[in-house]
């Protein structure tokens, strides 16, 4: 697959203890991201944060806050994106979703390794 100029990227902001069926809601998002044949995601752990219930989350050892903020990044065309957003809607019980025009200037994979 190749994509390069204009895209859209899709972010998630939810917190890492949100659970779907037992497993992290991040983990269901990216496999419906691949399912779906997204060009790819990307999940990210943050270190502090808070959303709207203006509770804080941290790191920092005083505070040994739990459900630390994660944001889910996907990059893909427009069209691609926007077919996937009604998936959020079950998923995304509370969080940020957003969407950003961007311009892909290189996207470039591995080249599969033959098996040994």
């Amino acid at each position: 697959m190749s994509l390069t100029g204009p895209a859209m990227r899709l972010t998630i902001f939810i917190g890492e203890d949100d659970q779907w069926h037992h497993h992290p809601v991040y983990t269901e998002i990216v496999h419906r991201a691949h399912h779906a044949g997204l060009a790819g995601a990307s999940v990210m752990r943050g270190i502090e944060g808070y959303g709207k219930s203006s509770r804080v989350h941290t790191t920092r050892i005083l505070s040994l806050s739990e459900d630390l903020p994660v944001a889910i990044v996907i990059v893909d065309t427009d069209d691609k994106i926007r077919d996937f957003l009604p998936q959020l809607d079950e998923l995304v019980s509370e969080g940020l979703v957003i969407l950003d025009p961007v311009e892909v200037v290189r996207y470039v994979g591995r080249t599969p390794q033959e098996p040994a």
